[in-house]
């Protein structure tokens, strides 16, 4: 694994990016990745994962999941994501959780690379569910930083949580800003 981390750190500093944080002081959490407006962001955050060593699992489309690709992402941490079953991601990774003393679980809140009206519920509902914080991680194209930002632990207040996360977001710029959802949640309950 050595030999790849050292790969991926070349990778990085090949791209510009500077990584940061690193391993999370916590042993379960939500990790989520925004903002989400690239093909990019997917593949510097799996380099930014490998660089640091930070076992992080994720959805990945379903259509993504074919020999060889299938293999190489489940070995990084993937997990096949059917959006015509998305109940049944949720339970799986909520088993995860309660079955692993350390795992941490990526996504990006948007859903999406395209604009949407919103953030969706997930992570906070799987954060809320399995009784874990949320890291915010980044890619802030516009600085070329990438990693981790603080752990939230969540308040049950959605509105509170929002605007502490949305604080931390208002200066970090993905790919294509233009493309960046507005940080908050629709009243779905």
């Amino acid at each position: 694994m050595r030999p790849l981390r050292a790969v991926a750190r070349g990778l990085l500093r090949l791209g510009g990016w500077t990584a940061v944080g690193g391993t999370p002081d916590v042993p379960k959490a939500v990790i989520i990745a925004a903002p989400h407006t690239s093909n990019w962001d997917g593949i510097w955050a799996l380099i930014y994962k490998v660089a640091v060593g930070l076992d992080v699992h994720f959805f990945g489309k379903h259509t993504l999941f074919w020999f060889p690709l299938g293999n190489l992402l489940r070995a990084l941490g993937g997990v096949r994501l059917d959006r015509g079953a998305p109940g049944s991601s949720i339970e799986t990774v909520l088993k995860a959780f309660a079955a692993n003393e350390s795992y941490y679980f990526g996504l990006a809140p948007e859903g999406t690379r395209r604009l949407r009206p919103h953030w969706k519920t997930g992570f906070y509902r799987i954060a809320e569910r399995a009784d874990v914080p949320v890291i915010l991680g980044f890619m802030d194209f516009g600085k070329r930083r990438i990693g981790l930002g603080p752990t939230l632990e969540l308040s049950g207040d959605r509105e509170a949580d929002m605007a502490r996360i949305a604080a931390f977001y208002a200066d970090i710029d993905g790919r294509h800003p233009e493309k960046a959802s507005p940080i908050e949640f629709a009243d779905d309950r």
